[in-house]
C-alpha cells in the first residue's frame, strides 16, 4: 500500500533526529556560555532595533536608534561577531 506524504515527512524527521543524535555538542566553559548569552541577547536588542528603524518616520527618534545599533554592532564586535 502507498504511504502518504504525511508518513514520509515524519519518516524524514526521524532519521535526522536519529543523524543528530550521535553527534555530541562540544562542552562550553562557563565563561564560553557567559560569551554566548551575551551575543544573543546583544543580537535580539540589534533585530528590534532594526525593526524599529524600518518603521520610524520622526528624525529626532531615528538618530538616536541608528546611534543604538551603532552601540550594540560595536559591543557585539568586541564580542567576536562579524556582518
Amino acid at each position: 500500500m502507498a504511504r502518504g506524504w504525511e508518513s514520509k515527512s515524519v519518516e524524514a524527521q526521524i532519521e535526522s533526529a536519529n543523524g543528530r543524535r550521535g553527534e555530541p555538542k562540544p562542552r562550553l566553559t562557563p565563561e564560553q556560555l557567559d560569551v554566548q548569552r551575551k551575543r544573543e541577547s546583544l543580537l535580539l536588542h540589534r533585530t528590534r532595533v532594526l525593526s524599529d528603524l524600518t518603521k520610524c518616520t520622526e528624525e529626532r527618534y531615528r538618530k538616536t536608534l541608528a546611534d543604538g545599533l551603532a552601540f550594540l554592532e560595536q559591543q557585539l564586535a568586541a564580542l567576536g561577531w562579524q556582518r
